[in-house]
C-alpha cells in the first residue's frame, strides 16, 4: 500500500491532469457505424507543412466511463507544438452511454479507475475491433480530414490501456495466424511512445491493475489463458517497429513493474525497446500539459517523428 505522501500526490497529479478544459477539434470524422467511432483531428497550431502525424488511443482501463474527452488538452499539447493529431475514440465496457463530446465542460475530478464499483473494463471482441478499423481508415481520411498531415511520418502513442491499445495495434502483424485483426504487414509507423502502458497482462494481473482490468478486458479467467495470445503485448514481440516507452517511477496506478517487464520480454525476443522512467513522476503528468513530464513525452514522440 502507498504511504500517505505518496498518495496525496497521486492525487495531486490526477487532479492536475484533468483541471483543463476539454479542447474541440478542428475536424471529427467517423470510422464506422457506432457512436464511439470516431476520430478528432487537431491541425498543427505552427507553420509546418506536412506535420507528423500522432495518433492518439486514450486510457482509462478500457472503461466507458472514461471517453476521448479527457485527453484532448494532450493532443492540443502536440499540435501546439507543430504535430497533426488524430485521437481515436473505441468502444469500452461498462454501462452504455451517450459518448461525451470534447466541447462539453471538464468533470471536477476523475472517476476513479478500479475498486469494487468499477464497472467491467474493455469489450471483446468490440475495442479490437475498432482500434484496428480506425487505424485502417485513416490514410483514407487523412486527406480530407488533415491535410497537413504527413503520413509517412507516424507515430502511435497512448496512455495506460490507450498505451496498451498502442503497442497492440503496432504489433497486429506477429498476431497469430487467423486473428481478425491481422495484417500481412508491419504497419507504416515511425514507432509506438507508449506512456505507462498495461503492456504485460500476467504481471497486470498480479498486481491487480485498475482492478484487474487485462483480465476483464478477456472475458475473465475462463478466457484469460486463450485470448492473451491475441492482446497481451508482451506476448507479440517481436515487431520490428521503434518502441519507446515512458513511465513514472512513483506510477500508483500502472507500476512501472509492467513497463519493466515489457522491455525484458522484447530484449528476450531480440528486440531493443527504450524505456525512460521518469524519477518523481506518478500516472497521469505524462498527459498533463502543466507537468513536466508532459514535455518530455512529447521530445520522444519527435525523436521517432522528425
Amino acid at each position: 500500500m502507498p504511504d500517505d505522501a505518496a498518495a496525496a500526490r497521486a492525487a495531486a497529479e490526477e487532479e492536475s491532469a484533468f483541471s483543463h478544459p476539454p479542447v474541440a477539434p478542428d475536424v471529427t470524422a467517423t470510422y464506422g457505424d457506432h457512436p464511439d467511432q470516431v476520430i478528432d483531428f487537431y491541425a498543427p497550431r505552427t507553420d509546418t507543412t506536412r506535420a507528423p502525424l500522432v495518433v492518439v488511443l486514450h486510457g482509462g482501463a478500457w472503461r466507458a466511463r472514461y471517453d476521448r474527452r479527457h485527453i484532448t488538452p494532450f493532443a492540443d499539447y502536440l499540435a501546439r507544438r507543430g504535430f497533426a493529431v488524430a485521437n481515436v475514440e473505441y468502444r469500452r465496457g461498462g454501462a452504455p452511454q451517450i459518448p461525451a463530446q470534447p466541447t462539453e465542460p471538464a468533470t471536477a475530478s476523475a472517476p476513479s479507475v478500479s475498486g469494487p464499483a468499477a464497472p467491467l473494463a474493455g469489450r471483446w471482441p468490440e475495442t479490437f475491433d475498432d482500434v484496428a478499423a480506425a487505424l485502417d481508415a485513416l490514410p483514407a481520411l487523412l486527406p480530407e480530414t488533415l491535410p497537413q498531415a504527413d503520413p509517412r511520418r507516424t507515430v502511435l502513442t497512448g496512455h495506460s490501456a490507450g498505451g496498451h491499445l498502442a503497442l497492440w495495434g503496432a504489433a497486429r502483424h506477429v498476431l497469430p495466424a487467423g486473428a481478425p485483426w491481422r495484417t500481412g504487414a508491419p504497419a507504416l509507423l515511425r514507432g509506438v511512445v507508449a506512456l505507462a502502458p498495461i503492456a504485460d497482462f500476467a504481471v497486470s494481473e498480479k498486481l491487480d491493475v485498475c482492478g484487474n482490468a487485462a483480465l476483464q478486458l478477456l472475458g475473465g479467467h475462463d478466457r484469460f489463458a486463450e485470448r492473451r495470445p491475441y492482446a497481451d503485448p508482451a506476448l507479440l514481440l517481436p515487431t520490428g517497429i521503434a518502441t519507446t516507452l515512458v513511465q513514472g517511477r512513483t506510477d500508483l496506478v500502472v507500476p512501472h513493474l509492467v513497463a519493466e517487464s515489457y522491455a525484458d520480454a522484447a530484449a528476450k525476443a531480440g528486440e531493443v525497446v527504450g524505456l525512460t522512467l521518469l524519477e518523481d513522476v506518478g500516472h497521469f503528468p505524462l498527459i498533463d500539459p502543466a507537468a513536466d513530464a508532459c514535455a518530455v513525452v512529447a521530445e520522444e514522440i519527435a525523436q521517432l517523428a522528425w
